[in-house]
């Protein structure tokens, strides 16, 4: 592979390993949110419990996303100088906003959030994590603008030099993709969440231990998903359309869809063969595409053969991560529907298969956002600025020989960060939230004994007469 192939391949590697981290925070960033503001308001143990359990994970995931998030502004320095000349006047400032406004927000609370419980008021406690939480979605805003001002560039032009001014800041941030990409990520986000903390508490049912705060872990997790895999499959649809708008061809690589067609068939699986310009082995339902692209049993899809070869994407990465993500997303839904089932009969709590698959299905929010993030930066090239500015003119001078020995460094180095993180967290995971002595569902002296005792649970569980220590607890 030549230096622009390799410095792609190594981008791809550490934004994409760096993408989990944000996704992880932001969600459970919302569940500690709203466990501590459940104990500040009902003062049920439980809630504390679980705040602190969650607060830990939470902040071996924050820990990551720090570190691999600084790599990221050296490497488009080093990597992409064509890009960082180009663009430094319009992306610089949102980076810059991004560090002011949400990595300081976070860093200024977190230390309130993992040590100040006890400490500080419940309030003020509450108020951290809040601001926290808030900190991961301001970070998502900041860099979901700058990537979808590369998605769909508005309110900057460029001189004869190549160099980006911007003239309307406003139209920069809200770029026509804005609002649809970032709601469809923090769903995204907030999803993945959900299932994380239903399989961790899958888990202890599923061992018989930590009755109460899994029960309820689980029941608010499951509400969630229930919410959340239908809304993302309807801003899923909202985005798609405004991509069929703003990057036709990117769309025509997720269908495979090689000529302008009215009435487009839905291809179900295929194999791109793109110096044919043909799909092999194609399973096909006519109409189905232009129904959900459209809104129209005969509208018209533009294909790829509208633009020239040079400026197609690579189809197969494009159409096979998005059939990965879609399939995924079938996947939560039905378990988040099955869920439903289960808590209307009352069997939500004591089925164990379905906690076994409730554990199963705990990884799959974090490839679907893989597969995502994969279909739309995939499908965005031979661009980095999509229309504007090629990948090839993007990439600093470097050698190849450069670019391999750092991408090996990397994947080294990233992939032992990643064994010690699984390693701290499955001790913190496996030994369950730390059990208060006193009834669980009891609160302390003198608070109100008002307000859900089981957040959702589902009524028909047996009441556990106290939280026993696990060993070693």
């Amino acid at each position: 592979m030549d230096a622009v192939e390799l410095a792609r391949l190594q981008f791809a590697f550490t934004i994409g390993f760096h993408i989990l981290w944000p996704t992880f925070t932001i969600g459970i960033a919302c569940f500690v949110a709203w466990l501590s503001g459940l104990w500040w308001w009902t003062g049920k143990l439980v809630y504390r419990d679980l705040m602190r359990f969650w607060s830990r994970i939470f902040a071996l995931g924050f820990g990551m996303g720090v570190v691999t998030g600084i790599v990221l502004s050296y490497e488009i320095g080093t990597n992409w100088a064509g890009f960082s000349r180009s663009v430094a006047n319009v992306l610089g400032p949102l980076f810059m906003y991004e560090a002011l406004t949400a990595f300081f927000l976070e860093s200024g609370f977190i230390g309130i959030v993992l040590f100040g419980e006890g400490r500080v008021s419940k309030g003020m406690h509450f108020f951290s994590c809040c601001m926290v939480a808030v900190g991961t979605l301001l970070s998502a805003t900041w860099i979901i603008a700058a990537n979808s001002w590369m998605q769909t560039p508005a309110g900057a032009v460029a001189d004869a030099h190549g160099i980006y001014h911007v003239v309307d800041w406003w139209t920069v941030i809200f770029n026509p993709s804005f609002p649809y990409r970032l709601a469809h990520m923090v769903c995204a986000s907030i999803l993945t969440g959900s299932f994380v903390v239903a399989g961790v508490s899958a888990f202890h049912l599923w061992r018989r231990q930590h009755r109460t705060t899994s029960t309820i872990a689980f029941s608010m997790a499951m509400w969630m998903a229930l919410v959340l895999a239908p809304l993302q499959i309807v801003l899923g649809d909202i985005h798609g359309r405004n991509t069929l708008v703003y990057q036709p061809t990117k769309v025509a690589a997720m269908e495979g869809l090689w000529d302008t067609t009215r009435g487009a068939p839905m291809t179900v699986l295929a194999w791109p063969d793109m110096q044919a310009e043909e799909n092999r082995f194609a399973i096909d339902i006519p109409h189905i595409a232009s129904l959900y692209l459209t809104h129209s049993w005969n509208g018209e899809v533009p294909g790829l053969k509208a633009v020239p070869r040079d400026d197609r994407p690579y189809v197969p990465i494009v159409f096979f991560a998005f059939r990965i993500m879609v399939g995924i997303g079938i996947v939560l839904v039905t378990t988040a529907t099955i869920g439903a089932v289960l808590r209307w009969r009352g069997r939500l709590f004591e089925t164990r298969w379905f906690q076994l698959l409730a554990m199963a299905v705990t990884p799959l929010g974090f490839l679907a956002v893989l597969a995502g993030w994969t279909t739309t930066e995939a499908g965005r090239q031979p661009f980095v600025i999509y229309g504007h500015l090629r990948t090839a003119d993007a990439v600093a001078p470097v050698s190849a020989g450069a670019v391999t020995t750092t991408l090996l460094i990397f994947f080294a180095v990233y992939n032992m960060l990643l064994i010690a993180f699984f390693w701290f967290a499955a001790r913190i995971a496996l030994k369950g939230p730390s059990a208060s002595i006193t009834d669980p569902g009891s609160t302390r002296p003198g608070l109100d004994r008002s307000g859900p005792t089981l957040a959702g649970a589902n009524a028909a569980t047996p009441p556990v007469a106290g939280l026993a220590h696990a060993p070693g607890e």
